[in-house]
């Protein structure tokens, strides 16, 4: 009698891979900027992309101590302290829903109440498991630009 059983990492994989594609698209094109409480969309950039990646943002559009969602590209950007910025997944780590708002020095999803740091992406109040991935970006000069 044989078995065919997948690999552990193959289920997981899988698994994975379903769960990511769960979450909510609270949002439409561009960023959804905030800096506690309000929230507005980010203006389009017209800047050329320094190498190649997806123009994000200008820099003067991402508040200190916050942030802007970008539920399109799944990566949120936030500068926590001034001239230091930093991206996450957008995707939150406990149920895949798209977070929505960065306000008060946290990312937050509107799924379940997990909110994360703007400085780290660690986890700032649960359920959320672990920490927003981290994601690569370019700042060159005033533009930001997904790696």
């Amino acid at each position: 009698m044989t078995s065919h059983t997948a690999p552990r990492r193959t289920v997981l994989f899988a698994a994975a891979a379903l769960t990511t594609g769960c979450g909510s698209d609270h949002g439409g094109e561009g960023g959804t900027r905030t800096s506690a409480p309000a929230v507005t969309e980010a203006p389009p950039t017209a800047t050329a992309a320094p190498s190649g990646g997806a123009p994000l943002a200008r820099t003067s559009q991402i508040p200190v101590g916050g942030g802007l969602v970008f539920p399109k590209e799944k990566v949120v950007v936030t500068q926590p302290s001034a001239g230091r910025f930093k991206a996450f997944s957008a995707i939150c780590t406990h149920r895949g829903c798209t977070v929505d708002k960065v306000a008060d020095g946290t990312i937050d999803c509107p799924c379940h109440g997990s909110k994360y740091r703007v400085a780290d992406g660690s986890v700032a109040a649960g359920p959320a498991p672990r920490a927003l991935p981290a994601e690569q970006i370019i700042v060159s000069e005033e533009t930001i630009t997904l790696a």
